[in-house]
């Protein structure tokens, strides 16, 4: 059996279908993450193969490093998509598909960087940068 993973945006201009595993949730704490959600980014990743938009025309993009773009919705602003040059894979944010899920936290990475409000407390991976 195949999985499928339906999601949205915050107002549905956005609907994305993925179809297959999904991998684990990584918590990124980098500064871009924070200051573009408040806390950290929550992503699993889904092969472009198996990924479908609807609605693609309503994703804004914004070139957040010379390697990377950020996806998020030009109507309700809600982050959905991070993607480096190249990859054959997209980061989704694990808070846009619809539940249950299924899925779990991972590791974090980019701790170095973490908001200093908060702790991370849990016993997954911790990476001061990235996991690569």
């Amino acid at each position: 059996m195949t999985d499928v993973h339906t999601g949205s945006c915050n107002c549905g201009a956005v609907r994305l279908r993925t179809q297959g595993p999904l991998r684990a949730v990584t918590a990124c704490h980098c500064s871009q993450c924070r200051k573009q959600t408040g806390l950290y980014y929550a992503a699993t990743n889904v092969a472009d193969s198996h990924l479908e938009i609807e609605g693609a025309e309503n994703i804004t993009w914004y070139r957040s490093s010379p390697q990377a773009r950020r996806g998020f919705c030009r109507t309700c602003g809600s982050a959905l998509i991070w993607k480096r040059d190249g990859d054959d894979y997209s980061s989704i944010m694990a808070g846009a598909f619809d539940t249950p899920t299924g899925l779990a936290f991972g590791i974090h990475i980019f701790c170095a960087d973490k908001g200093d409000f908060y702790e991370i407390d849990d016993d997954l991976p911790k990476f001061a940068q990235s996991d690569a």
